[in-house]
Formats: structure tokens, sequence, C-alpha cells
């Protein structure tokens, strides 16, 4: 499969080893459970879950998943996410060490909230 040319977050999984579709199942069966309302999308080539506005992304690459909650996401829980590489909206879980899926879901259900509070506002992002 061209790794350019899907269009579900099943289709991106699939291109990947067992190993790292096993994290990607298991990191996106978490944001589901923390983001029931939440609408599955491929966005800028990457898996996206969106409600009142993007909530969080990810993506398998070499060495690790990118976890990608936003600036506000990454800054809001910058003391747990230290121990990891990233940037200012975005986390590397290296694929050789278990993932944080308790941190994954309290990060996405902040992002929840945040969206709505935006919503309710009527500034969208």
């Amino acid at each position: 499969m061209d790794q350019n040319n899907y269009e579900t977050i099943d289709e991106y999984i699939l291109q990947f080893s067992p190993e790292v579709r096993d994290k990607l199942s298991k990191l996106r069966k978490v944001i589901k459970e923390a983001a029931p309302e939440a609408e599955e999308k491929i966005s800028y080539r990457m898996p996206a879950f969106a409600q009142n506005g993007i909530l969080v992304y990810f993506a398998a690459f070499k060495e690790h998943i990118g976890f990608f909650p936003t600036s506000s996401g990454i800054a809001k829980f910058k003391d747990e996410l230290s121990r990891y590489k990233g940037g200012k909206g975005s986390v590397q879980f290296p694929l050789d060490k278990p993932l944080p899926y308790e941190l994954v879901s309290r990060i996405v259900k902040f992002r929840i909230a945040e969206n709505m509070g935006k919503a309710k506002g009527g500034k969208r992002k």
C-alpha cells in the first residue's frame, strides 16, 4: 500500500509491522475510550480525532510514535511529558518502551474540555 494513499485509520495502521500495529491499535483504542464522541479521520496524512475541532493526531515513525495533542496539551502535561523528546505541540514515544496510555487518556480528556470551551465561546481551532 502506498504510504500516502490511505483514507482510514485502519488503512494507515495496516502498513506497519505487527509490533507497531499493536501499539497504534492500542493507542487508537485508548483515544476512542477517552473521546467516544470524537470523529476519526485522516488529516495531514495522519490519524486524527476531532470533536469541536481537532483533539489529537498520532503517527508512527522509524523509532517512535508521535503524539500531537497541540501546544496546549503539551504545556498542560509538560512535567509528565518531560522524559520524552518533543516539540511545542508534539511528543515522541519510543517504540522500544511502553506507551503511557493512561497519560494519553488524560491528555485527550483535557483536549475535549478545551475544545468544548472554545466551541461555547465561538472560537474554533
